[in-house]
């Protein structure tokens, strides 16, 4: 029985060969799979384009993963490098952010009211499980009085609708 390297090997070569064989068909793969990626590269820009155009209407219609989508942008755009956490198993953070040497993590809350205080609750829970330097809640909207008040005692940022609209006109100016 070959091993797998030897497997692999003969795989390649088979692959390799079918391919060689008849110029016009590798001529014709390396097209089609060239459009495809040209395509999805075209695509990605677009969305791309579109996120970052949003304004705070816009903001205020998207679903919370868009919103997050559009926050990786927006805090990209202020030097931050910014990493997705998955979508379920996040222990509350939603962004991690690295820059001016510290570590952040972000919730972002895509709201109809106000925030209260269950978003900075689990934003100040999961700064020890990330090992963070700090912790934000950034929202459409605004606080709740307790949410603030929690905050305070925690140590976690709130960006309100406000700092939210005056970042998102920071980074149109800068484009």
């Amino acid at each position: 029985m070959p091993s797998f390297s030897e497997s692999f090997g003969m795989g390649f070569d088979l692959f390799w060969g079918i391919l060689t064989a008849d110029p016009a068909l590798t001529f014709g793969l390396i097209v089609f799979f060239g459009t495809g990626l040209l395509l999805v590269f075209i695509i990605k820009l677009i969305q791309y384009n579109k996120i970052k155009r949003s304004g705070i209407l816009e903001i205020d219609k998207m679903k919370g993963s868009l919103f997050e989508d559009y926050l990786y942008i927006l805090l990209k755009s202020k030097g931050y490098v910014v990493k997705k956490t998955p979508v379920t198993g996040d222990y509350g953070a939603d962004l991690v952010l690295h820059g001016n040497n510290k570590k952040i993590i972000v919730q972002a809350k895509r709201y109809k009211n106000k925030v209260g205080i269950k978003a900075v609750q689990e934003i100040a829970a999961a700064k020890s499980h990330y090992k963070a330097d700090e912790c934000w809640v950034i929202t459409n909207n605004y606080y709740t009085k307790p949410a603030k008040g929690l905050a305070t005692s925690n140590d976690v940022k709130l960006v309100d609708r406000d700092t939210l609209i005056k970042w998102m006109n920071e980074m149109r100016k800068s484009a």
